[in-house]
């Protein structure tokens, strides 16, 4: 009983622009994306998934950001997963786009390119908040692109944990 009237509450909460900004701003989307053993060293590849926020599951078409505008992203981090002390140090450049389900409209979100062989298992990725994803958080589904060139070939294919958060204001059109 007490879960269905928190959902209750949630749903009448992310009903207004500043509990729907408060809310889109406190869930990150996230993703995994698998670099392939089949990658070599120095060429340009791309891998791709689909992010989802928390947030989603408390609409009814995944969406629940009709009332927010001037969405941007303000953090953005590559954590290694599996396996989970991989050396992203292996990586040379990386980059990583957000788009709609079908690949429109996508923009670059956060990169690096300055990254040390031996940074560990853990990478903060520079953003870039100069576009604004008002359109792309309205979507039910958010593709996610990965560019990476690697260093060094890796042995196994490794996967990375996403994590993309983004700051909203309150619609007030």
């Amino acid at each position: 009983m007490k879960i269905i009237y928190l959902l209750l509450v949630s749903a009448a909460l992310t009903a207004c622009g500043t509990m729907q900004s408060i809310v889109k701003s406190s869930f990150p989307y996230t993703t995994t994306l698998v670099i392939p053993t089949t990658s070599d060293a120095g060429k340009e590849y791309s891998a791709i998934s689909t992010a989802t926020s928390f947030d989603q599951n408390f609409s009814r078409d995944g969406n629940n950001a009709n009332n927010v505008n001037a969405v941007r992203m303000v953090s953005a981090k590559l954590q290694a997963t599996s396996p989970s002390d991989y050396n992203i140090g292996s990586i040379a450049t990386v980059k990583i786009y957000m788009a709609k389900a079908d690949g429109s409209g996508e923009v670059m979100v956060a990169s690096r390119t300055d990254i040390g062989a031996n940074i560990g298992n853990s990478l903060v990725l520079d953003i870039d908040n100069t576009h604004f994803l008002d359109e792309l958080v309205r979507q039910p589904n958010i593709r996610v692109r990965m560019a990476y060139r690697l260093r060094s070939r890796v042995a196994t294919d490794i996967s990375f944990h996403v994590v993309l958060s983004v700051t909203a204001y309150p619609n007030r059109q």
